[in-house]
C-alpha cells in the first residue's frame, strides 16, 4: 500500500484510534529520514501524544507529509539536474556529487533538531574488528559524542574528521561485491555512514560543508 493510502487511513475519525497509530507507523516505514523509531520518537517529541491524542496524530501525520514533499522535491530537482548532464554528455554521476534519492540523509525543514534528537537515542553500537582497528569508526563516534554534547557545534578539526570519515565510508560502500565478501563489515560501515551524516546534519557548519547543494544518500 501506498503512504498516501495509510495518509488517509491517519485521517479517517470512522476507524478505530489504534489503527490510525498503526497507519501512521505504515507511513513512516515508507519514509524514515533519521530511522524508523527515531524518526517515531521525533514524532511524538514535535507533535505530542499521537498513541492516545487525535490533534497530536494529525499534526504528526502532516509534519511527516511537509517533510516526505520537500525530499521529494529534492528528488526532481536531482532528477532534472542529471537529465541535463547526459544532454552534456556526463552519463554517470561523479562520486561527490549530490544525490538525495533513495534513503534521504536528513530530516528535511529541520536538520538539526532531529538529528540531534536521533543521536540521542542511537541504539547500534559500533564494535571494531580487533584484527583491524577502524580509525575511521573511532572518529565517527567521537564527532557524533561531540555534536550530541554541544547541540552541533563542532570545532573545524571536528568538521574536518567527520567530512574525511564520510569520504572514506562512502569509498568502502561503493567497493564492488563488498557486501558479498564481507556482509558485517558492509553493515557495519552502512551503519557508520548513517551515524556520521546523523552528526554532520547536527552540525550546521559540518552539513554545509559535506553537501553544499543537497543531500548524499546513504546507501
Amino acid at each position: 500500500m501506498s503512504f498516501g493510502c495509510f495518509a488517509r487511513k491517519v485521517r479517517d475519525p470512522s476507524l478505530p484510534h489504534a489503527w490510525r497509530v498503526a497507519a501512521l507507523r505504515c507511513c513512516v516505514q515508507l519514509y524514515r529520514p533519521i530511522g524508523f523509531h527515531a524518526t517515531l520518537a521525533f514524532l511524538a517529541d514535535v507533535a505530542g501524544p499521537y498513541q492516545r491524542d487525535e490533534a497530536a496524530l494529525l499534526r504528526a501525520l502532516e509534519i511527516l507529509i511537509v517533510s516526505r514533499r520537500a525530499w521529494q522535491a529534492d528528488v526532481r530537482a536531482y532528477a532534472e539536474t542529471r537529465r541535463q548532464a547526459k544532454r552534456q554528455g556526463r552519463r554517470s554521476p561523479r562520486p561527490g556529487d549530490r544525490n538525495p534519492d533513495h534513503t534521504p540523509d536528513h530530516w528535511y525543514g529541520a536538520p538539526q533538531q532531529a538529528a540531534l534528537h536521533a543521536l540521542g537515542s542511537w541504539h547500534r553500537p559500533f564494535v571494531p574488528d580487533p584484527k583491524t582497528p577502524d580509525r575511521t569508526g573511532a572518529a565517527v563516534l567521537t564527532c557524533a559524542a561531540a555534536a550530541l554534547a554541544s547541540d552541533g557545534s563542532l570545532t573545524p578539526e571536528q568538521q574536518r574528521s567527520l567530512l574525511d570519515s564520510i569520504a572514506e565510508l562512502q569509498e568502502r560502500l561503493r567497493r564492488p561485491g563488498r557486501h558479498r565478501d564481507d556482509s558485517v563489515a558492509h553493515k557495519r560501515d552502512r551503519d557508520l555512514l548513517r551515524l556520521a551524516m546523523l552528526a554532520a546534519a547536527a552540525s550546521p557548519a559540518a552539513a554545509a560543508l559535506s553537501h553544499p547543494g543537497g543531500s548524499t544518500a546513504v546507501r
